[in-house]
């Protein structure tokens, strides 16, 4: 053997040792975890559809999920069986914070283990009491210039068109806009949205969200798609939405063939954990891609659900897998109820770190803090610059070896 492969071979050998962990967890994941979730949600699957009296074509449509939402503790007990102190929790969380999700997602949670990070997601939590933080963190409300309209950077903006979703994220952003019922914007307040971009020339990049924009019927979608897409200035249109997660049914063939139609088009969802990269929500991402549609994830630190080095690694492999392109990382946003949500900047900066050779460029989000009062994304970085000079720069290399180069 000469020297050269002998050399190749013991890096091989090297490699094979760094990645060792995480590929012992993947296989534990996949076979332990994964397959034993899947067997459950199945008999969750048929539970709930023996107690709705619902048929497989049921349980496919859009419109019954929305319809059988589950939002009274007497039903989610049905199926859960909660103690007397959980049942106090989620009614007393729910008279501050609405609560709701759909029976596909209810089919993913674990009924017996509530720390399971899908329940973490969706239950109501004892720790939302805590009021630390703020309602409107990015200051939404004043950084809106026409109706249904947020502007934080000069050449583009968010039509926000509905407060509804399929489910009620216990980690979400804008749960000061849920209120009581789901509530779709009026056409006067959708028209002077519009018009104001169509007012305004330097708008090139327009994002549609809520809420979440699918919750619309597709004609009502479209309207607003298409008057948009009209505007001459206008280059991207870009929607919002967590439905491929949480109600992945209203992927549909119809509202796939609707959005092609207007090009450049691109959509958003946040998957925060690989439990929710369900056999029906990858379906539904594979729709919108066959489409022409490309798929950005965007998704949140979360204590105990995601802070884990190979729970991200293993996300965002299996998302490219999907055809989704993992595209943010956001820091948790300090909002009223979900402190227990939060990481420091640290921990995520060393998830980050890890990241970087030991998984495909194509698997590494941008790390992004929201600064407070609408002030924009700033972009978090591992430092790998150890000094510089004029005349050279020492830097460290994935595997923190330093290494120097000259000018």
């Amino acid at each position: 053997m000469d020297e050269k492969r002998r050399i190749s071979l013991k890096r091989a050998g090297e490699l094979h040792d760094e990645i060792a962990d995480f590929l012992e967890f993947k296989e534990r994941f996949l076979t332990e975890t994964a397959e034993k979730r899947d067997i459950i949600s199945k008999k969750h699957k048929q539970e709930l559809m023996e107690y709705y009296g619902a048929s497989k074509e049921d349980w496919d449509d859009w419109h019954w999920q929305l319809k059988n939402r589950i939002s009274s503790v007497s039903v989610l007990n049905k199926f859960m069986k909660l103690s007397d102190s959980q049942i106090k929790v989620i009614e007393n969380i729910s008279r501050k914070y609405r609560w709701a999700t759909t029976p596909y997602y209810l089919s993913l949670m674990d009924y017996e283990d509530m720390d399971y990070p899908i329940n973490m997601m969706a239950i109501p939590q004892a720790a939302e009491e805590n009021d630390e933080g703020e309602l409107d963190p990015m200051a939404e409300e004043y950084t809106n210039p026409a109706p249904c309209i947020t502007r934080r950077y000069p050449n583009r903006l968010i039509i926000n068109v509905t407060s509804s979703c399929a489910m009620f994220c216990r980690h979400c952003q804008r749960r000061r806009r849920i209120g009581e019922c789901d509530r779709v914007e009026s056409e006067e307040n959708i028209r002077a949205a519009i018009e104001y971009i169509r007012n305004t020339p330097e708008i090139r990049d327009v994002l549609i969200t809520g809420g979440d924009p699918l919750m619309l019927p597709d004609e009502m979608l479209e309207d607003i798609i298409k008057q948009v897409r009209a505007i001459s200035h206008v280059e991207i249109i870009r929607i919002g939405t967590r439905l491929p997660v949480t109600m992945p049914q209203r992927i549909t063939d119809g509202l796939a063939d609707m959005l092609k139609r207007y090009h450049p088009l691109f959509i958003n969802t946040q998957f925060n954990h690989p439990g929710e990269l369900t056999e029906d929500a990858v379906r539904a991402c594979w729709r919108l891609s066959d489409a022409g549609i490309p798929l950005g994830n965007q998704m949140v630190f979360l204590r105990g659900i995601n802070n884990d080095k190979y729970i991200v690694q293993l996300l965002n492999e299996g998302l490219l897998k999907a055809r989704v392109r993992p595209y943010y990382i956001f820091h948790p946003k300090q909002v009223k109820g979900t402190k227990h949500f939060e990481i420091s900047v640290e921990e995520g900066l060393k998830i980050m770190k890890y990241l970087r050779g030991h998984t495909s460029g194509l698997a590494i989000p941008q790390y992004i803090l929201n600064a407070p009062k609408g002030r924009g994304k700033i972009p978090l970085l591992p430092n790998y610059i150890r000094e510089s000079d004029e005349e050279h720069v020492k830097l460290l290399t994935w595997e923190d070896e330093e290494v120097e180069i000259r000018y």
